[in-house]
């Protein structure tokens, strides 16, 4: 992440012609205003370039601007699967991080060439000979084969082309063989149906054609092939080695799943591209508008989206606080944070989400086994032999002096320390950590503690065991539907602690004490009270005897006790709001 590939694709663009001054912005590649601001890439965008060397020679590239963040890293690894050679972006003042190793092993597991960019290096930080030395010391990649470059400035580019050509191996393939081509993106158009984005390994693909996918044998006629520039641009026939893009009037965006090969109807290829699996979301999130009226409209915008992300699930749920909403299913937490943006931005909705949730994986006492991410589902004890949650391998790269404060906060996170790397002056820590615990203010809290240098990847090692709960908050005796969490036993009292003060500051005074409760099971383990608003009934008693005083006051605390019985809490959508946007 952020160190710069988006804008040394700018300056290649630039170099090579393919921007005129009228398309001239920043982040050329990025297509969501939402990636622009962010400075982040969430799509892959292929461009196609025309490359003349100074003896003439002409040359063509096919380049892939991948995301560099961990919940998209299976779209990265299917972008590498279509290329023969990889530009390994190191930021000179940041040097190797976290994602760095983890997509440079993804690019030697599937034999790339890799050609080493220490880019930034017009920054007064920038250490470029450090990074390069880093560099091997940590992946291995020799610093004499690395180029020195500025993405901002533009120096170094015409290094870089050159190292593409002398350094990356051309494709192979034979346009004689039966088709075999890998999707690694698509997107829905309104006309033509899915666009399929491929990259053909072997044989040749024309209008007319008639395809089908491997995974699930549905088959297509070709309409149209072409190439990008970045815009799509008809062609006549796609051969191996090349990459462009299929319609093939393919309507729904599931049938056609990133990583699937595609391949002749007639003379269909043996053997699919291996290492397809169709993405499967890990984290969920209740999304509801804050206006009922909104509803229909918020299907319409989940929809729209759902055809142009085949990771991204949605089902229809209904909460007995927040009214009618939606489950959905995203990749990660910044995928979460994306679609929830994009759904406020570009449908102009007002949205609650409720806490983020992973799939708990629960054995129950008659042996069945089920799967469930929403705490309204969760069994009661009683009925429950085992709760699994998910695990993941965590990898932290920060400089040595934050070593002490990264491990406190990882322990604080149910961490077990796998292994501890010094890397010149920097330090790798590997944890095996619940992916629940990381889900809510790791990465701010990791940023925060290492002022920025900190950096983390992650991989997913499956369920383990663990002594999980479910706390449920009462308001007035009643369940909140939406409040309720799923967390482990050393954590409920700290957490349902937080949430209930919290709740007794949103919640409006009534004319009778409100009891917030946070509730395992039948156990209270916090409670606050929200105070009834008091009527000075002795106000009238200017003297005389004490006992007209407690006549009074006992006519009042039955009052009280009545209306206790008969009044209802309404529990505005702001309180709602406080809880479920707080760090916690």
């Amino acid at each position: 992440m952020d160190h710069g590939k988006s804008t040394l694709a700018d300056r290649i663009l630039e170099r090579l012609g393919a921007m005129g001054e009228r398309d001239k912005r920043d982040q050329t590649l990025d297509t969501l205003e939402l990636e622009r601001e962010r400075g982040i890439t969430i799509k892959s965008t292929p461009i196609r370039l025309e490359y003349v060397r100074a003896n003439g020679e002409k040359y063509t590239f096919n380049l892939i601007d991948t995301p560099g963040h961990v919940d998209f890293n299976y779209e990265v690894s299917r972008s590498l699967a279509a290329c023969e050679g990889v530009l390994l972006l190191v930021d000179a003042s940041q040097g190797v991080e976290a994602q760095t190793i983890v997509n440079a092993y993804l690019a030697i597991d599937n034999n790339l060439e890799i050609v080493p960019v220490i880019n930034k290096i017009d920054l007064p930080a920038a250490d470029p000979e450090g990074a390069a030395r880093e560099l091997e010391e940590v992946i291995g990649i020799p610093a004499d084969d690395a180029v020195f470059a500025s993405g901002k400035t533009g120096v170094g580019v015409p290094d870089i082309l050159e190292a593409i050509v002398e350094r990356i191996p051309p494709p192979p393939g034979d346009p004689q063989a039966p088709l075999k081509a890998l999707i690694f993106d698509s997107f829905f158009d309104a006309y033509q149906g899915v666009i399929l984005f491929v990259r053909v390994l072997e044989g040749t693909i024309r209008a007319k054609d008639k395809v089908q996918l491997f995974s699930n044998g549905k088959g297509f006629d070709v309409d149209k092939v072409g190439t990008f520039t970045p815009g799509l641009v008809v062609g006549e026939e796609l051969i191996a080695g090349s990459v462009g893009w299929v319609a093939a009037g393919i309507k729904d965006i599931h049938d056609a799943q990133v990583g699937d090969t595609l391949t002749s109807r007639e003379h269909p290829t043996t053997e699919p591209f291996p290492g397809f699996k169709p993405a499967q979301p890990v984290v969920f999130s209740g999304l509801y508008p804050t206006d009922t009226e909104d509803y229909r409209k918020l299907r319409e915008a989940l929809e729209k989206l759902k055809l142009n992300d085949a990771a991204f699930s949605f089902e229809p749920e209904t909460s007995e606080a927040l009214g009618f909403g939606f489950r959905c299913g995203f990749l990660g937490l910044l995928h979460a944070e994306i679609i929830q943006e994009r759904l406020e931005r570009e449908y102009d909705l007002d949205l609650i989400a409720t806490a983020p949730a992973v799939v708990y994986r629960v054995t129950l006492t008659n042996g069945e086994v089920f799967e469930t991410q929403n705490p309204a589902e969760f069994p009661t004890r009683d009925r429950i032999t085992t709760v699994e949650e998910p695990y993941i391998k965590l990898s932290v790269m920060q400089p040595e002096e934050y070593v002490g404060t990264v491990m406190q906060l990882l322990q604080e996170r149910r961490g077990s320390m796998v292994t501890m790397n010094y890397v010149g002056k920097r330090v790798e820590l590997i944890y095996e950590v619940p992916f629940a615990e990381i889900l809510y203010d790791f990465h701010d809290r990791l940023k925060s503690i290492s002022r920025g240098y900190a950096s983390m990847d992650y991989e997913q090692i499956g369920y383990r065991e663990g002594d999980l709960r479910k706390v449920d908050i009462l308001v007035n005796n009643e369940v909140v539907d939406a409040l309720a969490v799923i967390v482990h036993e050393t954590k409920t009292y700290g957490l349902g602690r937080k949430i209930v003060d919290k709740m007794s500051e949103v919640i409006p005074r009534q004319l009778f004490p409100v009891p917030v409760q946070a509730v395992i099971g039948g156990k209270i383990i916090a409670r606050a009270t929200v105070k009834a608003y008091r009527k000075d009934v002795l106000a009238k008693c200017y003297g005389g005897d004490i006992s007209r005083k407690k006549k009074l006051l006992e006519k009042q605390k039955k009052g009280r006790a009545r209306m206790k019985q008969i009044g209802t809490v309404e529990v505005p959508q702001e309180a709602f709001l406080a809880v479920l946007s707080t760090e916690e």
